[in-house]
């Protein structure tokens, strides 16, 4: 499973905004690993450089060095809409020689279909095929002057999930849709101010974190500060699997530290699926925090049997059959010392299709472990997300067709246990009408077409834009 992108912005004069913008990108590369980009302005011309790749594979001392101005945006993608290909890289700039933008997004729109082609009947043509050139489109479409009064007129057009980061000649723009589904906040830097999906990438770059932009809220930030402007916004509905996946430890969300959270998880599993075992671990990285937790909950000591190869990340050299049929061993490798007879608990943040867990179990039991019972952070996930999180189909989700015990069964687990989700709200100690758990309930924010295909746009593209845009 994977979050579509982290985002950021800066308003910084007399900074070098493109090399924040570099650092800060790189505190937020979990978020995404397919393309990187940065534009900015010099307060008269707008300048991007996006390439695929890791952002320490897509920039250069160079190419920072072409990214001149006072603004930046800057994006990490992995693809929710659209391709991965260079075409649909961000940011992405749009306009004329009067009203021109780049813009970088996180999140989903469900209604994209429906606007790309509304759009593209009124003139407006596309290069990429993605949602976030349908967004930028849209809000260059307004025949409203300013800036925010045409960011509000694409807001009420749109359906969905978007974190957006906005940059014009001379001003920044921070943009949450009205149900919060996607993370954004504000921080202090220097004599300027920034924008981020998390706030751990606020604190690796020097800022202060101020606040987390509201849901439904537009910020704009220019030499005069910032302004807030507010959208009604109907219903709070932040992804919760921000809490137990996608978010680094180290940031704050809804004024929680996602650590802690990750650690009463792990607690609460404790509670609810005791088990006499030998030693406890945490499948690296995102588990980690629960499995100390459950250890510390129910006694069983803590160790490390698994240990994660951190770099193997995305790279441009293809394995040979070999390699890649090593699959996921690539990723982990386990102990034999620490494991060997061993009752293990296996603390994992979450199951989906059920095709990585199971190499996991059998890589532990190949090991020697005498057995193995899995512990998962999350509800067993039934119905797919369509606001930014490319999961799958709802026949991939293995918990949609298959019982705790046939999924238990299936992975060679000698027991399983899913947190609860009246467990799971505990642990994040927030109201439950806050978050969107629609991936384990089917009720979602607002209502989705139920099999959506992230490459429909593709489908629309002219045939010379597919033949360029490879």
């Amino acid at each position: 499973m994977h979050e579509s992108c982290g985002v950021f912005g800066i308003y910084a004069p007399g900074e070098d905004v493109a090399r924040i913008t570099f650092f800060a990108l790189f505190a937020l590369q979990h978020r995404g690993q397919e393309s990187a980009g940065i534009a900015t302005s010099d307060g008269k011309r707008i300048q991007v450089y996006a390439r695929m790749g890791l952002v320490s594979q897509v920039f250069s001392e160079e190419s920072l060095a072409q990214l001149t101005g006072d603004i930046a945006i800057g994006h990490n993608r992995y693809s929710t809409t659209g391709s991965s290909r260079i075409c649909n890289a961000q940011p992405i700039i749009v306009g004329s020689d009067l009203t021109t933008m780049a813009i970088a997004h996180n999140g989903n729109i469900v209604n994209t279909e429906h606007l790309y082609k509304e759009l593209s009947e009124k003139g407006y043509t596309f290069s990429s095929s993605t949602d976030s050139e349908v967004i930028a489109n849209l809000i260059h479409s307004s025949h409203e002057k300013d800036w925010v009064d045409k960011i509000r007129f694409a807001m009420r057009r749109m359906r969905g999930a978007y974190s957006l980061v906005i940059l014009t000649e001379d001003k920044l723009y921070g943009v949450r849709d009205p149900f919060g589904v996607r993370p954004l906040c504000l921080g202090k830097f220097n004599g300027g101010w920034v924008l981020a999906s998390e706030s751990c990438a606020v604190d690796h770059i020097g800022a202060a974190f101020i606040r987390e932009i509201e849901p439904g809220e537009i910020v704009a930030i220019d030499k005069n500060g910032v302004t807030s402007y507010h959208e009604e916004s109907e219903r709070r509905a932040t992804c919760i699997f921000e809490y137990i996946y996608f978010a680094r430890p180290d940031s704050i969300i809804n004024g929680k530290l996602i650590y802690e959270a990750r650690q009463a998880m792990g607690r609460q599993l404790a509670e609810e699926y005791p088990v006499d075992a030998d030693l406890v671990m945490g499948v690296p990285d995102s588990a980690t925090a629960a499995g100390m937790s459950y250890a510390q909950q129910s006694g069983i000591p803590v160790g490390e049997g698994l240990l994660k190869n951190r770099y193997v990340g995305r790279t441009f050299i293809a394995p040979d059959q070999r390699i890649r049929d090593l699959g996921v061993k690539l990723k982990f490798n386990p102990m034999p010392r620490m494991i060997e007879g061993k009752r293990l608990v296996v603390v994992d943040d979450s199951i989906v299709r059920g095709t990585t867990t199971p190499k996991v179990i059998s890589l532990l039991k190949k090991a020697g472990a005498k057995e193995v019972h899995m512990r998962i952070c999350a509800p067993p996930i039934r119905h797919p997300c369509f606001f930014g999180v490319d999961m799958a189909t709802r026949w991939e989700l293995i918990a949609s067709h298959k019982t705790v015990d046939e999924v238990r069964e299936f992975i060679g687990a000698d027991s399983l246990g899913y947190l609860s989700i009246d467990g799971l709200i505990k642990s994040v100690a927030l109201p439950k009408e806050m978050f969107c758990m629609a991936c384990f309930t089917g009720d979602y924010p607002i209502p989705v077409q139920l099999e959506m295909d992230k490459l429909a746009l593709e489908s629309l593209l002219p045939a010379d834009v597919k033949a360029s845009a490879v």
